[in-house]
Formats: structure tokens, sequence, C-alpha cells
């Protein structure tokens, strides 16, 4: 049987708590990452930041305001410009938006409770800890990978 540690992203990706909400977004999109942990500055776990932490952020903001900010009612005239209101639009950083103290697995969990929890919890993302250090990640699609034998 599969264990977490034949399937986990080894030396995961991560941010910490002071790392801002476009950034968290920007890598998540670039990497095609579900989620991102969060660590302190010196490696701990504190957290867990999904793309679904990241769009509730953005539903605190009057959505016809965003939609009127990305019609272009104001001007951008570069990445720089668009780059400059994402940062105004998302003036929160990771520590506000994670979800703390989040639930993880050990290397030597089986894939099936893996699995379980995701589909159960609803969880997206969930980091691997071993000995109280974070060790990987296992996102939906290393699962969806492990059942299409890839």
């Amino acid at each position: 049987m599969l264990l977490a540690k034949d399937i986990m992203t080894a030396a995961p990706v991560t941010v910490t708590p002071e790392t801002g909400i476009a950034e968290a977004a920007r890598i998540m999109i670039q990497r095609k990452f579900n989620g991102l942990p969060v660590v302190d500055a010196k490696g701990t776990l504190v957290g867990v930041i999904c793309q679904s932490d990241l769009i509730a952020q953005h539903k605190k903001l009057n959505l016809p305001t965003l939609f009127t900010v990305l019609d272009g009612f104001i001007p951008l005239r570069s990445m720089s410009d668009l780059d400059e209101e994402m940062r105004k639009i998302s003036a929160t950083n990771v520590g506000q938006a994670m979800t703390p103290a989040p639930v993880t697995v050990g290397p030597e969990t089986p894939i099936d409770e893996v699995a379980s929890l995701m589909v159960d919890s609803k969880y997206h993302t969930l980091p691997v800890v071993d000995g109280g250090a974070l060790v990987g990640v296992i996102g939906k699609e290393d699962v969806l990978r492990t059942l299409a034998g890839a």
C-alpha cells in the first residue's frame, strides 16, 4: 500500500504569515498549487493558505468595486500598474487569511486515509509532518495522479 511519503511533494514551497495575499496568489497560479504551507521564521508549520482562503479574502471586498477595477475604470497602462492595483486591493497578509493549526498527516499515513481525510473534511492541501518538522505536502492532484497510475 502506498503511503503519504510516496506521493508527497518533498521540500514544499512555503510562505510566511507576513507574505502578502497577492504574492501567495501569484505563487499558486504560477506553480499550479491548490495551497501552500505557512511557516514561521523557524520553519515551524503554523498554517495552510488555500485558494479558497484567498477567494474568501476578496469576498470581503465590495465585489462590484473589484469588477469595476478589473473592468478598467482604473486605467492599467502596464503590468506594474496592475501589480500596484492588486497590492491595493489585497492589502492583507497570509497570516490573516490562512487556516491556523492545520490538520496534518505523517509520512507513514496510508493513502486511503489521506484520501478519506481530504474528501470527508474537504481539505485540498495536507501538510506532511514528521517529528514536528514539515517534510512535504499532499495536494488533490497528488492523490488523483496515484489513482490514474501516473
